[in-house]
């Protein structure tokens, strides 16, 4: 195996072992922030000593046994861990197996709440997920969110500072917290997930590896969490819109909206698996929350063999069922386009012009551009070309405003 074989192999290893490691550690050392550091020196040490060892046959247990002598050695020379000296020192030391994997499950449910702890910013919670649960690098996360590198180093380092100063436990919530625990978890993996799926900014409609990035953390947690329902309506969410991931972008990067996509080139496993979660929702019975529905939604979508076969009035149904308990302007949004599809763009129209003053709602450009189509439909082309110019003096990502730049022409005739 050449060096550079080695190299892909060590970064294959960290995507695979970098959050259960981190999550050992953290259980051991009761400190994200350091935990993160250890884990950081065990990758240094498997670039340096691999290439000419060769990848050993356990290689996570290599990087953990590594971790736990580095800290070791950390405890041994800082004196603010002379109290813990003795009694860490030997739990570390008697460790050297890799432990069950019903443990190393809790430890990654453990890292999962204290990575999303309410006590860090959103911005804060996002960067430190895809850093410690993501395995993503500073650079990476920093060119997914458009962002200078040495912001998303300062996120990650002041969250770390908030946890340790917070004294901030590295747990699994119980009783009545965990729900809202759990909803701040869930938030932050969608927000990553959505940030791929429609770029708020930049040139590129779609950013596939922060979709993939955050599939791969819900199908974790759902793992890690088997009967909590809404786990597994996020996750079915997110298959089902990832389905279409190929069919959303044309030739030259172009937007290519829901009703005109070539449904020939979803793709139909992940439907399949977003079918099954959703399934498994229905399994564990109980009202469905606000990924459940939503993850109905596009099941919909996802069940019909061309746009003329979808059910807009189930799932207008469905975005009535939502509005009640999101009571979200946003929802109310895409509720007025159900209910358009379903019984016409005047009917559509009505709703729109009843959230039209919303405050949460005075810079989201979609209010206009869904507006607008309204409005074309109804064949009132002026008031629409308006409302498509609006849309695109507001968004930031340049493919989208391209698209509404172009519906806003074709509505001169």
């Amino acid at each position: 195996m050449t060096a550079t074989d080695t190299h892909r192999a060590i970064e294959a290893v960290w995507r695979i072992e970098a959050a259960r490691l981190i999550a050992g550690l953290a259980r051991l050392v009761r400190d994200v922030g350091l935990a993160e550091e250890l884990a950081q020196d065990a990758l240094v040490a498997a670039l340096e000593q691999w290439p000419e060892s060769g990848v050993p046959r356990n290689p996570g247990a290599w990087l953990m046994t590594v971790s736990k002598r580095r800290a070791i050695d950390l405890i041994r020379r800082n004196e603010r861990f002379e109290r813990n000296l003795v009694e860490l020192g030997h739990r570390l030391e008697h460790e050297e197996e890799l432990p069950e994997v019903d443990e190393i499950e809790d430890d990654l449910l453990r890292l999962v709440f204290t990575a999303c702890h309410p006590a860090l910013s959103m911005e804060a919670r996002v960067a430190l997920t895809l850093r410690v649960l993501g395995g993503l690098t500073t650079e990476e996360i920093a060119r997914a969110f458009l962002v200078p590198e040495s912001t998303v180093a300062q996120r990650i380092v002041r969250a770390k500072r908030t946890l340790a100063d917070k004294q901030v436990p590295f747990e699994v919530p119980q009783g009545a917290e965990l729900a809202g625990r759990l909803a701040a978890v869930l938030e932050i993996i969608y927000l990553i997930f959505n940030e791929g799926y429609s770029a708020t900014a930049g040139d590129d409609w779609m950013r596939p590896a922060l979709c993939e990035d955050a599939l791969r953390l819900g199908r974790v947690l759902a793992g890690l969490l088997p009967k909590e329902p809404e786990v597994h309506g996020l996750v079915a969410l997110m298959e089902i819109h990832a389905s279409r991931s190929a069919a959303r972008v044309g030739p030259s990067g172009e937007p290519i909206l829901l009703l005109e996509q070539n449904r020939a080139r979803w793709d139909q496993l992940l439907i399949r698996r977003g079918l099954a979660a959703l399934d498994h929702v229905e399994v564990l019975g109980g009202a469905h929350g606000p990924y459940a529905l939503q993850a109905a939604i596009a099941a919909c979508h996802a069940r019909a063999l061309n746009p003329g076969d979808t059910d807009w009035v189930r799932i207008a149904g469905l975005y009535e069922e939502l509005a009640k308990l999101s009571r979200s302007p946003i929802v109310e949004l895409n509720r007025a386009v159900a209910l358009s599809m379903a019984y016409g763009p005047a009917v559509g129209l009505e709703l729109l012009d009843q959230i039209m003053n919303e405050p949460s709602l005075k810079d989201y450009h979609l209010l206009p551009s869904v507006r607008g189509d309204f409005l074309y439909k109804l064949g009132r082309l002026g008031e629409a070309r308006a409302e498509f110019e609006r849309a695109a003096s507001m968004t930031r990502n340049a493919r989208e405003r391209a698209l509404l730049e172009e519906r806003a022409a074709a509505c001169q005739g």
